[in-house]
């Protein structure tokens, strides 16, 4: 019983239906058609991969530092969703350490870029001026990540 042809070129498929496209590589590779797989593509988007990993990594600080900073900056408007926010992006960043253990080595830059993006989001929720939060982050990576602290 052979493996089903293609029935659009790999290229265009790419182009078309990114979905559909990765499960016909999956499958191509999982059957040996190595001669049948669209390597440039494939190519691009395993180089791609830390790309997105780093990404998502940065957007998840950014969030948790928006709702440290709104915790330590509006303690009156405190609330359990607040919480759990910071709880959530600290359980994800864990988990995206966990399956890429080398993404701990970009927390210092991260945090940085988060930062920054964390104190503009954090001033529009709030309302504050963005130069009423600290112009460096005021939590150390080890607090950022740390599941008991809160400012």
């Amino acid at each position: 019983m052979g493996a089903e042809p293609l029935i659009r070129p790999a290229g265009k498929l790419y182009e078309e239906d990114f979905v559909e496209w990765a499960g016909e590589t999956a499958r191509l590779l999982r059957s040996g058609r190595f001669g049948e797989i669209d390597v440039e593509h494939l190519v691009e988007e395993v180089e791609a991969m830390p790309s997105r990993d780093r990404r998502e990594l940065r957007s998840r600080l950014k969030m948790l530092m928006v709702h440290l900073l709104k915790w330590k900056f509006q303690p009156e408007r405190r609330s359990g969703s607040w919480k759990s926010t910071i709880d959530d992006q600290r359980e994800e960043i864990e988990d995206l350490f966990d399956e890429s253990p080398s993404l701990r080595q970009t927390l210092p830059a991260a945090t940085l870029v988060a930062y920054r993006r964390a104190v503009t989001r954090a001033s529009s929720e709030t309302a504050l001026p963005a130069n009423s939060f600290p112009a460096e982050c005021p939590f150390s990576v080890a607090q950022i990540l740390d599941p008991e602290f809160l400012p």
